[in-house]
């Protein structure tokens, strides 16, 4: 290529990204757990494994899993958590495991002598052999690579997948910058025809968690590698969320997968079967399925189509006081002894009226009768909605069901629920809703923080959420800062000091009604015996609250957790509420989490392989498109978050900030 043509190459670049803002991974204070979404992602952690095929697939990369049936693993899938591994990795690594069985058929067990089998262990970088090889094999999960989503990645390539931008149709979709990409590292953009790589007949997914960023592998820290033909999805592309709804799709195509691990019910009522729950005849009232309107809108569409969003209504503006409904769920089959059941209700009458949560269980007999009162929410006069999460610890079938009760004669509104999930899982220790979360936005001092009331963790411990809505240092107010401190509490006499090899999560939730959809921004980190887990006092550091009359510690978390441009993507603010759950969760039990295990056959592993030869790439052509409308108003009428194919157009105006 002559020097004219590397010209108009750079031109052509400038031309599409007219303004290009790039931010290295940040030095940030000693208080933050890492660097958050701008964290290095894998082509950087990988940096100078020249070996690995495509970035971080170690191995002969001709083996296939999506076509060879024999490469397909078995479930559960034996594992084993190498003590190599920090201890936040591990608890990351069943952090995923949990999200693919909420998600898919894919399980996973511990290590018992099979012969295939996972180890997962720290050596340099991030990276997995793809497919199963029957011989046992390593995933690699090294330093910096210890996010949810990362392991996800890393366990789909296990599970047989390839990046998305590997496959044979990609040119229509995206752009690669030859002349940009890092000497040597060429092959890592190369793509495969059908026989090799194959999509299973779904579309191009720019949201993949399988998909390169745009600055991958580039030789300029400000020019990227790969851009797409639909604009908006440069700011997409290489997200590192959780999986999109076409990972899943594909993951479940392939493994015929007709059923979820551990999701046992979820509807939002748009159908009139309302999930085949039922009224019941003891009652003096009923629950009525009803469309949304400019007075009462619902929770799934939040009243922004006409002829859709349903919500189940009790009116308790007539009746006599205690006069009530109930709506009672389909018989369920739990396979765990604890289940979380979450839901949205809003109460628009009078403070008094009630939304009471049983369950009707199997006493034995066979038959579901027995009934155990477990949650009672009194309307306190603000009609917004909310969520609420409940756990359920049942071991036989049983059903669980919603009273509504009027609670006052002055009672004149309603009581609502919508958008209802119950999976087989440990409820979150703090749920915060924070109304109106974009005026805080614009109107909240950089550096300034709103904290949560104090939550106790199963084990006792006090513990709150900071949430610094315009960041926590001027040069990055355009990002959420998220922390979580210790509260002095009840129970400070009796647990251990310091709180050390505590994994603490912190979700910003994206309120899809899916549970099986949602793209949550999660991060965690894992205490160590610094003074700032000590119990908080005045002498150990800690400041006075006079709100909630506790001392609580240092702050200690992520100045960048999730960006603005990101909060106003997917259903972050849906209602204007920002959703934030939180653990605290002991992690000494997996301290020792090695056990004795067949090695696995020896082979050239990482650092004795041959460098990846080069593959031939097609030429690239053009395509034209037309552009479509879209119907949002049908519950997920298409993919990539409702952005149809258009025309791609000759310039764009974006900021893309340091997401390789």
């Amino acid at each position: 290529m002559g020097f004219g043509d590397s010209l108009r190459n750079i031109a052509a670049l400038i031309c599409i990204f007219v303004v290009l803002k790039v931010q290295a991974v940040p030095t940030l204070p000693g208080d933050n757990a890492d660097a958050g979404e701008l964290r290095d992602d894998i082509p950087e952690i990988n940096k100078g494994l020249k070996h690995l095929f495509e970035g971080d697939i170690a191995g002969n990369p001709r083996r296939n899993a999506i076509l060879d049936e024999t490469k397909r693993w078995t479930f559960p899938i034996p594992y084993i958590l190498t003590d190599s591994l920090e201890l936040n990795a591990k608890g990351v690594i069943l952090q995923a495991f949990e999200e693919y069985r909420l998600r898919s058929c894919v399980d996973f067990k511990p290590y018992g002598g099979e012969t295939s089998y996972i180890s997962f262990t720290k050596l340099s970088g991030c990276w997995s052999y793809v497919g199963d090889d029957k011989k046992g094999q390593n995933v690699s999960i090294g330093d910096g690579c210890d996010t949810k989503a990362i392991v996800e990645h890393e366990l789909l390539h296990a599970l047989g997948f390839y990046h998305e931008q590997s496959r044979s149709d990609r040119d229509d979709y995206v752009k690669i910058w030859w002349d940009q990409i890092e000497e040597g590292m060429q092959h890592n953009f190369n793509k495969y025809e059908d026989d090799f790589v194959t999509d299973l007949n779904t579309p191009y997914d720019y949201e993949s968690v399988m998909h390169y960023r745009p600055l991958s592998f580039n030789k300029n820290e400000s020019i990227p590698t790969i851009t797409t033909t639909i604009p908006y999805f440069n700011e997409v592309i290489g997200q590192r969320l959780d999986f999109s709804a076409v990972d899943i799709t594909r993951l479940n195509r392939m493994y015929d997968c007709a059923n979820t691990q551990i999701l046992l019910d979820q509807c939002s009522f748009e159908l009139n079967n309302i999930c085949g729950m039922v009224q019941n005849e003891e009652d003096n009232s009923d629950w009525v399925q009803t469309l949304s309107s400019q007075t009462d809108t619902d929770h799934t569409l939040t009243g922004r189509c006409r002829d859709s969003g349903y919500f189940m209504k009790f009116d308790t503006s007539s009746g006599v006081v205690g006069s009530s409904a109930l709506l009672e769920s389909r018989i369920l089959y739990p396979k765990r002894d604890e289940q979380c059941l979450s839901f949205f209700y809003k109460m628009s009458g009078a403070a008094g009226d009630k939304l009471v949560i049983w369950i009707r269980t199997d006493g034995g007999t066979g038959t579901v009768r027995s009934v155990r009162k477990i949650h009672t929410i009194t309307g306190d006069g603000d009609a917004a909605w909310k969520m609420a999460y409940v756990t359920l610890k049942v071991t036989k079938k049983f059903r669980y069901f919603f009273q509504g009760i009027r609670g006052s004669p002055t009672s004149s509104g309603a009581i609502f629920i919508d958008d209802i999930t119950l999976t087989e899982t440990v409820c979150p220790s703090a749920v915060w809703q924070i109304h109106n979360f974009s005026s805080l936005l614009a109107t909240t001092p950089v550096g300034s923080s709103i904290k949560s009331k104090c939550f106790y963790n199963s084990e006792g411990y006090s513990f709150g959420v900071s949430v610094y809505p315009r960041g926590r240092e001027n040069a990055y107010s355009d990002y959420v800062g998220m922390t979580l401190h210790l509260c002095s509490g009840e129970n400070d006499a009796v647990v251990q000091w310091p709180a050390r090899n505590r994994q603490a999560t912190i979700v910003v939730m994206d309120q899809d009604p899916d549970v099986k959809l949602r793209m949550s921004s999660t991060r965690s980190f894992t205490t160590d015996g610094d003074a700032r887990w000590n119990k908080p006092t005045a002498t150990s550091g800690a400041a006075w609250d006079e709100k909630c009359q506790c001392y609580r510690s240092q702050d200690f978390g992520w100045s960048t957790f999730i960006s603005h441009q990101q909060l106003h993507r997917r259903s972050f603010l849906k209602n204007n509420d920002l959703i934030i759950t939180a653990d605290f969760n002991d992690l000494t039990h997996l301290i020792n989490t090695e056990v004795p295990f067949r090695p696995t056959t020896s082979r050239n592993d990482i650092t004795d392989e041959k460098p990846i030869s080069e593959v031939e790439t097609r030429p690239e052509v053009p395509k034209h498109r037309e552009a479509r409308s879209a119907d949002p108003c049908h519950p997920n009428p298409c993919l990539n978050g409702g952005v149809q194919q258009a025309k791609p157009p000759t310039t764009l105006v974006k900021h893309v900030r340091k997401r390789r």
